[in-house]
């Protein structure tokens, strides 16, 4: 679906806490930037700020959201493990992301959650993950390999087998698809009112949406805003779009229809 040029949605983009030069920021990605702005989309970084940033009023504001990935994991004490000494955290998204994704979801914001973003998804959905799938037995090693330069690292290394019938299927038109695989971390337990999209030749999770018909909120463990310049790239991103611009024009629609008319405005204002 076309995404009209006049009034872009306002997509919210979450941000990580990084410290830079010894000072802390909030850092998204550029390309995840330009991705959303190829789909049409006016995206917004969302600071790292805690569960303020949740408040009905930023809801209010946005047609969609996008959790973005990340060097940093998930952290294992939100779905009941013990957090490794080795891994990168980072508490500030954690404590800012988890509880958007509830009030979106209880909003019917649009949602889009790429790999941290799916974990993310999935966690404040109920469920666990693995936090080091290659020690998993019988799972791949999807681990980028760091020796190599960020376009190899980031091509499309592994395929994934599309849920037949599935959103994702009925988007790619196909059975498969090749993906980016740069995770440690991945689904374990699936969480609540979640359904597997795609998944790995291992059987892991790659995709998932939420079983509700009325929103579009779908994660999927690959980097679709590397290849954004390209049309199998920017599809999730347009579908994405124009699930934003139903969900601001249904809402739209519904002020409207809770305004007065115009004719009953002047005879109100007759007898006042």
């Amino acid at each position: 679906m076309a995404v009209g040029k006049l009034q872009p949605p306002i997509v919210g983009v979450s941000a990580c806490l990084v410290e830079l030069d010894t000072v802390p920021n909030h850092v998204c990605r550029a390309n995840y930037i330009a991705a959303l702005a190829r789909a049409g989309c006016l995206p917004i970084v969302l600071p790292a700020i805690g569960v303020a940033l949740a408040q009905h009023r930023l809801i209010d504001v946005l047609d969609g959201i996008v959790l973005t990935g990340s060097v940093s994991n998930v952290d294992p004490a939100s779905y009941g493990q013990r957090p490794d000494a080795s891994k990168t955290y980072d508490g500030a998204r954690d404590a800012t992301v988890l509880p958007l994704i509830g009030t979106a979801l209880e909003a019917g914001v649009p949602l889009l959650a790429i790999c941290r973003g799916l974990h993310e998804l999935n966690v404040a959905r109920g469920g666990s993950l693995f936090q080091n799938v290659h020690e998993v037995a019988g799972k791949m090693d999807h681990r980028e390999d760091e020796s190599q330069p960020r376009s190899i690292q980031y091509a499309p290394v592994h395929r994934v087998q599309l849920t037949r019938g599935g959103l994702l299927h009925g988007l790619y038109g196909a059975e498969e698809i090749k993906v980016s695989s740069l995770h440690w971390q991945g689904i374990d337990r699936l969480g609540e009112g979640l359904v597997i999209e795609a998944t790995s030749d291992d059987g892991l999770v790659e995709a998932v949406r939420l079983a509700r018909p009325d929103t579009f909120v779908v994660g999927v463990q690959w980097h679709p805003e590397w290849f954004s310049d390209d049309p199998d790239g920017i599809m999730l991103f347009r579908e994405f779009a124009a699930a934003c611009i139903r969900r601001r024009n249904a809402r739209a629609s519904d002020w409207m229809t809770r305004q007065p008319s115009r004719h009953a405005l002047r005879v109100n204002a007759h007898w006042n």
